[in-house]
């Protein structure tokens, strides 16, 4: 699988950033849907602001990706998540690695019904993380996610930076690390999937509240104040959901 290209699924910000990351060890194939982006990417050799190495090739041809790629990382938006597994399912096989780098959830809505409506409450059941809905639309069994302090600017800069693999596979994280690790890129394993998809999705809260915080010109206090509090509040509501608390104490 070595000589096999990675798959990245999504040529945003940070699919652009995960799929440099990668071709500093392997070949990389970069989906987009765009033909358009795809043939911009391939002949300004630039995407997102970020200058593209050169062991990448993009594609909008899901068939050939899937063909080709062993291991993949999906890096689309929550909201697109679902249709972009109905997609891929009739290309993808069992053997295939699938290694999620999304922070959100799937909620189930009614097309009448917006996110911001006051009344609504959720089931648990109507609300998935990516590795669930993997399992539901596809024929993967072997998922992880890549989950950490990754912003994609930093990352295009060459900043260091370390990120978890969770899985309940030692193979994923195996696969998954030796594509991804470098001297300036560290990688930490986890067992635990779904704290760390719940871990990576409830800071973005509190990332909200400490950039709410900064604009209010409040300082270095309130802002330990919150996050060690905000700490607290995620492991109180994670690990009732089955989340093992260090998920929220790592990176």
């Amino acid at each position: 699988s070595n000589h096999a290209p990675v798959g990245v699924i999504g040529a945003g910000s940070f699919g652009t950033a995960v799929a440099n990351l990668l071709a500093e060890n392997r070949r990389v194939l970069l989906y987009s849907r765009s033909p358009e982006k795809v043939n911009e990417i391939n002949q300004s050799k630039m995407n997102a602001g970020q200058q593209i190495h050169n062991h990448i090739i993009a594609t909008n041809d899901i068939q050939d990706f899937c063909h080709q790629c062993f291991l993949i990382f999906p890096s689309v938006p929550s909201s697109n998540f679902r249709n972009m597994l109905r997609d891929f399912a009739p290309y993808l096989r069992p053997d295939h690695i699938l290694v999620h780098t999304t922070k959100g959830l799937d909620v189930k809505l009614d097309s009448s019904e917006n996110i911001f409506d006051k009344k609504l409450t959720f089931e648990p059941s109507e609300i998935q993380t990516m590795s669930q809905l993997i399992v539901q639309e596809t024929n993967v069994k072997r998922i992880g996610c890549m989950s950490g302090p990754n912003l994609a600017k930093e990352l295009s800069q060459l900043q260091p930076a370390a990120t978890v693999i969770a899985s309940k596979f030692d193979e994923v994280i195996k696969e998954a690390t030796a594509a991804i690790k470098s001297p300036r890129f560290q990688v930490y394993a986890s067992h635990d999937i779904f704290g760390v998809e719940l871990a990576g999705v409830l800071k973005n809260t509190m990332a909200i509240a400490a950039g709410a915080l900064n604009g209010m010109g409040y300082g270095q206090n309130a802002l330990a104040f919150l996050l060690s509090r905000g700490i607290r509040e995620m492991i109180k509501l994670g690990t009732p959901l089955g989340a093992d608390k260090s998920a929220f104490l790592g990176i």
